[in-house]
């Protein structure tokens, strides 16, 4: 069984910036097959910044914890610093996931990279940070309960 920290248990438990955004700029969906996994992100944008980020998870407390964290991470932040969020920043954020849960990482900064990719192609610009075929990996890791 995977012991989780304390702040993984404070985001599950109270999570933050759940929902969906009816009138999104950019939505970024993606799951995991293994574990069933799911994450839909939603992002406002005003000026090049994140204004406001909602999201939909179905998945175990990892998954809730690491979507709650990265609409933490992103909110009022540039595009491009959105961008730079990465799986082990996640994990680093959350004081840590067990190995068997870091698949969850990747899903959350992947379901906001889509969410950021799909406000580009909608407004068609060009973000730096976003490569132009850049293609989002499904993730490799087993899902382990």
């Amino acid at each position: 069984m995977p012991v989780y920290s304390e702040k993984v248990m404070q985001h599950f438990m109270n999570p933050h910036n759940v929902g969906e955004i009816e009138d999104a700029d950019g939505v970024g969906e993606i799951g995991n097959p293994v574990c069933g996994d799911m994450m839909t992100f939603y992002i406002k944008v005003k000026d090049n910044r994140i204004e406001d980020v909602k999201y939909k998870t179905f998945g175990c407390g990892a998954a809730i914890a690491v979507s709650s964290m990265v609409s933490d991470m992103v909110k009022g932040k540039t595009l491009q610093e959105a961008l730079t969020v990465t799986p082990d920043k996640v994990a680093t954020e959350l004081d840590g996931l067990p190995k068997n849960k870091m698949h969850c990482s990747n899903l959350g900064s992947q379901a906001l990279r889509k969410a950021i990719r799909n406000y580009a192609v909608n407004n068609k610009i060009d973000i730096p940070g976003l490569t132009d075929k850049e293609e989002i990996e499904e993730d490799e890791h087993a899902c382990e309960a």
